[in-house]
């Protein structure tokens, strides 16, 4: 069984944009979500993938993902996604043997970045850089899932 342990911050200033070490643009859209679960495709440069993840808040949660044609996921992505499609750049940042995971977003959700570090065991010790924010884990808003139906740029904050 795959399990994917993850944390998620927002950003505490912009002094992770000097460690950046890769980028790439992102788009990807959920075919169906449910209480149990999320089914998507997820489309980078050349590759696309379909993942299946559990819908449970955490940082721990069941994931799948299998690499798809390209093509098929754009498909997918224009016919039978719900929309909007999340759209958005990763950046990877290297911090005391942890890759960051920084998404800056566009499109709908414009003007959100979020930080996220994925754990090989569930009590991996890690050091928060000082560019990191506020943890929002247990937020479900910040889960793409949700930023698809209810994009960033319509919250009320």
């Amino acid at each position: 069984m795959a399990i994917e342990i993850e944390h998620k911050f927002l950003l505490a200033n912009e002094k992770w944009r000097n460690h950046i070490s890769r980028s790439a643009t992102m788009r990807q859209g959920y075919l169906t979500s449910n209480s149990n679960s999320s089914v998507r495709v997820r489309i980078s440069g050349e590759k696309a993938w379909l993942n299946i993840k559990s819908a449970t808040a955490g940082n721990q949660r069941h994931e799948y993902e299998y690499e798809i044609p390209a093509h098929d996921a754009d498909e997918i992505m224009n016919t039978l996604c719900r929309k909007p499609l999340i759209e958005k750049v990763r950046h990877y940042v290297v911090h005391d043997n942890h890759t960051w995971e920084i998404d800056a977003f566009s499109g709908e959700n414009e003007g959100l970045i979020v930080a996220e570090l994925e754990l090989s065991k569930q009590n991996e010790e890690f050091t928060i850089p000082d560019w990191i924010g506020k943890e929002v884990t247990d937020d479900l808003r910040y889960y793409n899932n949700n930023l698809s139906k209810h994009p960033y740029h319509t919250w009320k904050e």
